[in-house]
């Protein structure tokens, strides 16, 4: 069955069709208006990216990752708030906290789907993944990766590229080298996060503001 889920999806990436990951279970839910969603995916578009690893026709994985910015914070914040139909004082003191941890850390929610449950071991200290966020100034490795869990109906409401049997990662990157240099200079336009092993690379490149 993997080996035959690997060939439809490598197949289609060949013949000129999409080659994000196939849907499991159900749809990521979506908001009522149609405006505030294309709003929210537009923002979701612009600081996030997807890659696959492939051994042949074997999927090795899925990734998905997003950076978050303030701006996305800030998108996603409000996605909640009228997804729970949130009073505005609460929403402000969300907006607070999510731009607080903003100024602390440069932070990706990743999210991967690996075939083989041996090869999930992002957040452990000998993991067989080197993960990297590259910018014009370099590159830093996390001060912190931190399994989240599964996927569920509510994780794919504010990262709808993910799906079932996918699982969810915090990585933080510090904000500055051990120079004092920002990692994410002024004017950077695109940063990449790297997820590396003897399985393949994934490098996925978002915008940076």
């Amino acid at each position: 069955m993997r080996r035959l889920l690997g060939a439809v999806v490598l197949l289609g990436a060949l013949g000129g069709c999409s080659s994000a990951p196939p849907v499991v279970g159900e749809l990521a839910p979506t908001l009522e208006d149609p405006k505030a969603e294309a709003a929210y995916m537009a923002v979701l578009d612009r600081y996030s990216d997807r890659q696959e690893i492939y051994d042949g026709f074997d999927t090795r994985i899925f990734a998905g990752a997003t950076l978050q910015t303030p701006a996305f914070r800030d998108a996603r914040v409000r996605r909640r708030a009228l997804f729970q139909t949130l009073p505005a004082v609460k929403v402000e003191a969300l907006l607070a906290e999510e731009q607080a941890e903003a100024a602390k850390f440069n932070e990706f929610f990743l999210g991967v789907h690996v075939n083989d449950f041996r090869y999930d071991d992002f957040a452990h200290k000998k993991s067989i993944w080197r993960i990297a966020l590259v910018t014009p100034a370099g590159e830093v490795t996390p001060m912190e990766i931190r399994r989240i869990g599964r996927v569920d109906l509510n994780v794919q409401a504010y990262y709808p590229y993910t799906s079932l049997f996918w699982v969810g990662y915090r990585v933080r990157f510090p904000l500055t080298f051990t120079s004092g240099e920002p990692v994410i200079p002024e004017g950077t336009e695109q940063v990449m996060l790297r997820v590396a092993s003897s399985l393949g690379n994934a490098e996925m490149k978002v915008q940076a503001r």
